[in-house]
């Protein structure tokens, strides 16, 4: 496996780790989040924004034949003004 694959394996492992964390979260709550539990959950959000936005310039850079080692997680807020 080469690098820019094992990158993103790295990616993909982290996304669902979060989604994961983020389902178990709503499903032990009902939805009745708690302040702290309701603050996890945009610090999840932001975290899954930031990996999606990881992914996708890294497979872009690959796809028009640059290093996809050379794309850098954005900040939260940046990540979250380029996800649609």
């Amino acid at each position: 496996m080469n690098d820019a694959t094992g990158g993103e394996s790295e990616i993909l492992r982290q996304i669902d780790a979060l989604v994961t964390e983020e389902r178990d979260l709503r499903e032990q709550n009902e939805h009745r989040l708690t302040p702290q539990e309701r603050s996890r959950m945009r610090e999840l959000e932001a975290s899954l924004d930031q990996c999606w936005d990881l992914l996708r310039r890294r497979r872009a850079l690959r796809e028009y034949g640059q290093d996809p080692d050379a794309a850098h997680p954005r900040l939260a807020d940046e990540a979250r003004r380029f996800r649609k």
